[in-house]
C-alpha cells in the first residue's frame, strides 16, 4: 500500500504554504475560546443549511461578524511587528479585540435596524427609520456603520491575502467618488457622495450584502466544511490509493498517479494548495525517488492540482455562482465544464508519459501498488458522502441542503467505519479547521462585494468592455494595414478583433486573479469582463467560463503561483522553475478558453452551437494537438526530436487544437514529415541492432 499522511500532518503543510493559513498561535485560553466559537460558527452553518436559512441580512451578518471578528484574533496586523511570549505564543493586541467587536457591531448593525429602532439610553433618544425607508438616504449612523464595516472588511482582506485585493477595491472606490473629474469622457460619470456610496455598499442587496457575501455564506463555507471533514475520514487517501492501481504501473507511475488522484482530489477541494499538499506530500517524494527532477515533480503535482478548480462538480464553488449569475440549472454549467477539464488532465497527463520516456522512467515496482479489491474492501465507505452529495444535489435540492447531507453522510460513516473510524474529538477539529479554512474567502468575497456595487453604480464594466474591443480593433486594424501587400486575406477585422480581446482579457485575468480564492476572483472578473466578450458575441456561459479558467491559471503563472509554490517546497526544489514546468504542464488549460470560445460545441449545453459532429470533430482534433503539443514541450515521441521536426511539431499541434476541419487538414499535412522521420529513426535503430547481432553471432 502507499505510505500515509496523516491528517495532522496535511494541516502543518497547508499552513506551512499557504498564507491565507499562516495565523499566529495564540496563548492556551485564547485558543480554546476561539476554536470553541469556530466550532460554533460551523455548527450553525451546518445547522441551518439543514433545517432553513435565517433572512438574508442576518443571516450574512452572523457569517460576516464571525469572519471578521475571527481574522483579527488569528491574523496579525504587521507580522514583523507581532509580539511573541516566551512559549512562542503571540500577544493580541487590545486593538485586534477592538477590532473584532466593531466587526460584529457593524455585521449585524443591518439586522438589528433592519425594522426601525426607537430607543432610549440614559435620556437619549435613538429613533432609526425602517431599512426600506431609509433607502437612497441613509441615517447619519447608517453612514458611520458603513464606513466601519468597509475599513474593517478591507483590514480583514489584507491581513489574509495580502494588499493587492484592497488596493484593487481603493481604486474602484475612488473611481466611484471621483469619477466626474476623469479627463477620458468613456470614463467620465457623475460620481457619487460619501453617503450614495454607503448607501450602495452598505445595504442589501448589492455590495458588500450582495450575491458574493451570500454564496460565501452559503455555499462557499459548507463545501469547505465538507472537504474538511471527508478528508479526515480518509476519502483523500482513497483517491490516491485508487490513482495508485489505475496509473502506478505505467511509465512514470508516480506522476501519473499524481494528475489521477489530483483529478479525483479536485471533486471535493476548490483550494489548488489544499489539493496540492494533501496528494503533492505523498506523490512528489516518489516522483524524485524515479528519477524525476524535483521542479518537474512539483509542476506535475501544481498543474494536476490547479485543475481541481475547473473540475465539476464543486470547481472551488464557482460553479453553483455562475449558475446563479446566469440564472441557469446547476447541472448546465457542470456538464459544460466536464470536457474542458478532462482536456486540461489529458495534457498533464501526455507531457509526464513522454517525459518519463525521455528519462527512461518505469512504473512503480509491485509491492508499492496496492491490490485494487484491498483498496475497495477498506475505502469503498468513504465514497458514501461524496455519492450522497452529487445525488442530492442533482437532485434538484439547493448546494446548501446538499452539503449538509454529505457532512451528515460524513459524519454517520466516520463514526460507524471501523477501518476509518473518527470520534467526537476528530469532529471537533474537523470544525475548527473547516471554520478556520473559511475566513479568508469570507472576507474577499465580502470585499469583492465592493467591487460589484461600484460597477453597478457607475457602469464601469460597460465602459471597461467598450474600452478592450475598440483598442482590439485599432490593433486588428494595424494588423490588416500590414498584411494588405498579400494576395490573400488571411483574417476579418472581426476576427482579429475578437482574438485580440481575448488575449487582453486573458492577461487581465490572470493579473487580476493572483492568489485570490476561486470564488471571489470569479466573481470579480465576470463583473469586469464578461460584459467586454459579450460585446463580442461570446455566448454567456462560454464568457464566463473563459474568465474563470484564466483566473485560476494565476495559480500556475509565475511570479505569483500559490500551489506551485506549495509543491516546489515539498519537492526542495526552486519555486519559480517550479512555476514555469507547472505553467508548461497545464498548456492544455491555457489554450482551451479560446477553443470553446471559438467553437462552442465543446461546452455540450449551448443548442445554438452544439451538434454531435461539431462536437466530435472539436474534441477530437483537440485531443490530438494536446497529444502532439506534449511532444513538442518533451521534445521526445519515439526518440528525441531535433530543433525542425520540434518547430514543426509545436504547428502542427496549434492547428489541431484550433477549431476548424481546415486547420485540422494542414495540421497534419505538417506533422506527418515528423512521424515519417521518426519512424525511420526507428527502423534504423533496429537494423543496426540486427546488424550487430549478426556480427556478434559471426564472431562467436
Amino acid at each position: 500500500m502507499t505510505d500515509k499522511i496523516t491528517f495532522d500532518e496535511l494541516q502543518e503543510l497547508e499552513e506551512k504554504y499557504d498564507s491565507e493559513l499562516q495565523t499566529r498561535k495564540l496563548s492556551r485560553p485564547l485558543e480554546f475560546v476561539c476554536g470553541f466559537l469556530l466550532v460554533c460558527f460551523a455548527l450553525y452553518h451546518y445547522v441551518t443549511a439543514g433545517f432553513g436559512i435565517p433572512a438574508n441580512y442576518w443571516h450574512m451578518g452572523i457569517h460576516l461578524s464571525g469572519v471578521l471578528s475571527m481574522i483579527f484574533i488569528y491574523y496579525a496586523g504587521f507580522k514583523r511587528f507581532d509580539r511573541k511570549r516566551a512559549d512562542g505564543t503571540s500577544r493580541v493586541a487590545i486593538c485586534d479585540f477592538a477590532f473584532a467587536g466593531l466587526s460584529v457591531l457593524s455585521a449585524l448593525y443591518i439586522g438589528i435596524t433592519w425594522m426601525g429602532l426607537d430607543l432610549s439610553i440614559f435620556g437619549l433618544q435613538l429613533y432609526i427609520d425602517e431599512q426600506a425607508l431609509r433607502q437612497g438616504n441613509p441615517a447619519q449612523i447608517d453612514i458611520v456603520f458603513g464606513t466601519m464595516l468597509i475599513v474593517l472588511v478591507l483590514e480583514a482582506t489584507r491581513r489574509t491575502l495580502g494588499p493587492v485585493l484592497p488596493l484593487i477595491i481603493i481604486l474602484f472606490a475612488c473611481y466611484a467618488l471621483f469619477g466626474q473629474y476623469l479627463p477620458f469622457d468613456i470614463l467620465r460619470h457623475p460620481g457619487v457622495t460619501w453617503g450614495q456610496f454607503i448607501n450602495n455598499i452598505y445595504f442589501p442587496s448589492e455590495g458588500i450584502f450582495g450575491i458574493t457575501l451570500w454564496v460565501a455564506s452559503t455555499i462557499v463555507f459548507h463545501f469547505v466544511l465538507f472537504g474538511v471533514i471527508a478528508q479526515r475520514m480518509g476519502l483523500g487517501q482513497f483517491f490516491i490509493d485508487i490513482a495508485t492501481v489505475i496509473a502506478g504501473k505505467y511509465a512514470g507511475g508516480p506522476a501519473k498517479v499524481s494528475v489521477v488522484s489530483s483529478a479525483f482530489f479536485g471533486t471535493i477541494s476548490g483550494s489548488a494548495v489544499a489539493n496540492t499538499v494533501s496528494t503533492g506530500s505523498l506523490t512528489i517524494p516518489n516522483m524524485k525517488k524515479l528519477g524525476y527532477p524535483g521542479h518537474f515533480a512539483g509542476g506535475v503535482e501544481a498543474a494536476s492540482s490547479a485543475g481541481g478548480q475547473i473540475t465539476p462538480p464543486i470547481m472551488g464553488a464557482a460553479a453553483f455562482i455562475m449558475a446563479e449569475n446566469l440564472q441557469i440549472p446547476y447541472g448546465t454549467v457542470v456538464l459544460a465544464a466536464l470536457t474542458p477539464a478532462i482536456m486540461h488532465y489529458i495534457g498533464v497527463l501526455t507531457i509526464v508519459h513522454f517525459q518519463a520516456k525521455k528519462l527512461g522512467l518505469k512504473g512503480c515496482s509491485k509491492d508499492k501498488i496496492p491490490q485494487l479489491m484491498a483498496v475497495l474492501k477498506e475505502g469503498w465507505p468513504t465514497l458514501i458522502p461524496l455519492v450522497v452529495l452529487i445525488t442530492i444535489l442533482f437532485g434538484g435540492f439547493t448546494p446548501y441542503m446538499s452539503a449538509f447531507a454529505g457532512i451528515t453522510a460524513c459524519l454517520v460513516v466516520g463514526m460507524i467505519n471501523p477501518r476509518n473510524r473518527i470520534g467526537l474529538g476528530d469532529i471537533y477539529e474537523a470544525f475548527k479547521v473547516g471554520a478556520k479554512y473559511a475566513l479568508a474567502v469570507g472576507a474577499a468575497c465580502a470585499a469583492v462585494g465592493i467591487v460589484v456595487g461600484v460597477i453597478t453604480t457607475t457602469g464601469v464594466a460597460f465602459r471597461l468592455g467598450f474600452l478592450v474591443t475598440s483598442g482590439a480593433q485599432e490593433i486588428g486594424s494595424a494588423l490588416l494595414a500590414i498584411t494588405s501587400w498579400l494576395p490573400v486575406e488571411l483574417f476579418s477585422l472581426d476576427q482579429v478583433t475578437l482574438f485580440v480581446s481575448l488575449i487582453l482579457i486573458a492577461i487581465s485575468c490572470i493579473l487580476m486573479g493572483a492568489g485570490l480564492p476561486t470564488a471571489a476572483l470569479y466573481i470579480m472578473l465576470s463583473a469586469v469582463a464578461q460584459p467586454a466578450l459579450a460585446n463580442l458575441g461570446v455566448p454567456a456561459l462560454a464568457a464566463h467560463l473563459f474568465v474563470l479558467y484564466y483566473g485560476v491559471l494565476s495559480e500556475i503563472t509565475p511570479p505569483v503561483c500559490t500551489s506551485a509554490y506549495a509543491a516546489g517546497g515539498i519537492a526542495n526544489a526552486n519555486p519559480f522553475k517550479t512555476g514555469l514546468s507547472a505553467f508548461k504542464l497545464g498548456n492544455a488549460k491555457i489554450m482551451m478558453p479560446f477553443v470553446f470560445v471559438y467553437s462552442p460545441a465543446m461546452l455540450i449545453v449551448l443548442d445554438d452551437y452544439f451538434t454531435w459532429s461539431e462536437y466530435i470533430l472539436t474534441t477530437a482534433t483537440c485531443v490530438m494537438g494536446i497529444f502532439i503539443f506534449g511532444i513538442a514541450i518533451t521534445g521526445y515521441a519515439l526518440r528525441t526530436l531535433s530543433f525542425l521536426p520540434r518547430l514543426m511539431t509545436f504547428a502542427a499541434a496549434l492547428m489541431l487544437v484550433i477549431p476548424g476541419a481546415q486547420s485540422d487538414l494542414y495540421g497534419l499535412l505538417v506533422l506527418a514529415p515528423v512521424i515519417a522521420h521518426q519512424l525511420l529513426i526507428v527502423n534504423r535503430e533496429k537494423v543496426a541492432v540486427k546488424n550487430s547481432t549478426l556480427v556478434n553471432s559471426a564472431t562467436m
